[in-house]
């Protein structure tokens, strides 16, 4: 009985998973942004691939 009042009262397991969602919510943000610049940066190149090819 003690073994499962203590299994009941252990938050490790609960303490990792939340540092794990902590990690994705941030990795999703990080390659959002890092989508978003090559993007904008793409077309920055081109842009000035153009106009020197002019």
């Amino acid at each position: 009985m003690n073994t499962l009042k203590r299994f009941v009262k252990d938050e490790s397991g609960a303490t990792a998973i939340e540092y794990g969602l902590i990690a994705a919510g941030i990795s999703v943000a990080i390659i959002t942004v890092v989508n978003t610049l090559g993007t904008q940066l793409k077309t920055t190149f081109s842009n000035v691939s153009s106009q020197l090819g002019k």
